[in-house]
């Protein structure tokens, strides 16, 4: 049986269980930890070699992103605790923005895009790209049996943080802790020069 199918199997189950006390307690985003005080930091290593797609189907991998600081994190519309977390990404998203960190959630959903649009519009979420994983590959890649889980690369390229469950990512110490992995600041408007 593929980490795949376990996944898929273990959440039926999750779900027939109630998903247990730990789970059952994070039903919104209110009740979720800081992921700054739960993440397991690290010495920089090399990232995974994660591949997913856009919903234009072009094939992607973190290498496409260097430079700037990433929160990539591996989720599906039918997770209870990834239901819970995404808004937070979503929030945190425009904190991000003015120093050229990008979030990547990659969704493992079977349907693909066919699960993640909907979920996105019914959840109000604008500020989160949509990348699709439907074979759920980067299980494998990130040597997991469950979701969520989140890593993050610096701008070098290099995972420095991984967090396995669920989490509040728009605190005040992701975004410092963000803010300290380097990368591109977006392009600055230029000013018009108007003679006086």
């Amino acid at each position: 049986m593929s980490r795949r199918s376990t996944i898929a199997a273990a959440a039926g189950l999750a779900a027939a269980a109630g998903w247990g006390k730990f789970s059952a307690a994070q039903l919104s985003e209110s009740d979720l930890p800081d992921a700054a005080q739960v993440m397991t930091r690290m010495a920089p290593t090399v990232a995974p070699p994660m591949v997913f797609t856009n919903l234009k189907g072009k094939r992607l991998t973190l290498a496409h992103y260097l430079g700037h600081p990433l929160l990539v994190n591996l989720w599906a519309t039918w997770c209870g605790p990834c239901d819970a977390e995404l808004p937070t990404f979503a929030s945190l998203a425009p904190r991000l923005k003015p120093f050229g960190a990008l979030i990547l959630p990659v969704s493992i959903d079977m349907n693909g895009a066919d699960a993640v649009v909907p979920f996105y519009s019914s959840h109000g979420i604008k500020d989160l790209p949509i990348l699709l994983d439907p074979n759920g590959n980067n299980m494998n890649v990130l040597n997991t049996n469950g979701i969520p889980v989140t890593i993050i690369i610096n701008a070098a390229g290099h995972m420095v943080a991984r967090l396995d469950g669920a989490a509040d990512w728009n605190t005040k110490a992701v975004v410092a802790f963000m803010r300290g992995l380097g990368g591109k600041r977006p392009a600055a408007k230029k000013k018009l020069f108007i003679p006086v």
